[in-house]
């Protein structure tokens, strides 16, 4: 494989970011939506995650955007300020080549860094390979909502998966 980067997202990668998250959309059980983002869209979303503080990383081979990662607040309460969810998202053109993994491995290494202590996947049922990858990097799995969405002619299963990290050393109620 040619040489893969990862790096924090600019506003520059919001259009490659687009494309990727728009193919999950219209192509995949990945996101739960029907209709493409607009940039409009991205760039209010990016804006979101810069003023709160939440990584976007993009992963780049030859100046393309091939993924991206990112996380934010699972539940908007002040009891769950040490817990993120996180997307991943590859171009379907690069799939299979280990993107997903060193993104994934780059966004826990980031919250370990932020001090977070849990991290969320949300995940379709039937996507095998995501699942996987999550159980390599040692997310287990700690609930299953049964068709909670409808997408393509059919209703659709939803795994929470979960890692625990060993952070933050002094957890706080402020």
């Amino acid at each position: 494989m040619e040489h893969l980067s990862i790096r924090p997202a600019t506003e520059n990668d919001l259009e490659g970011i687009l494309e990727i998250y728009n193919d999950a959309i219209l192509n995949t059980t990945s996101v739960y939506n029907y209709k493409p983002h607009t940039i409009e869209m991205r760039k209010k979303w990016f804006a979101e995650k810069q003023v709160a503080g939440h990584p976007v990383l993009v992963a780049t081979i030859s100046d393309k955007i091939v993924g991206f990662v990112s996380y934010g607040p699972f539940r908007a309460w002040a009891a769950y300020k040490y817990t993120v969810e996180h997307s991943v998202y590859v171009h379907p053109d690069f799939r299979k080549r280990g993107i997903a993994g060193e993104l994934l491995e780059m966004i826990i290494e980031t919250a370990r860094q932020n001090n977070v202590h849990a991290i969320i996947a949300g995940v379709d049922s039937n996507n095998g390979i995501s699942i996987q990858l999550h159980k390599r990097f040692k997310f287990v799995e700690v609930g299953h909502f049964k068709q909670v969405g409808y997408k393509f002619g059919k209703w659709l299963d939803l795994i929470f998966m979960e890692l625990l990290l060993d952070t933050p050393e002094n957890p706080t109620e402020n």
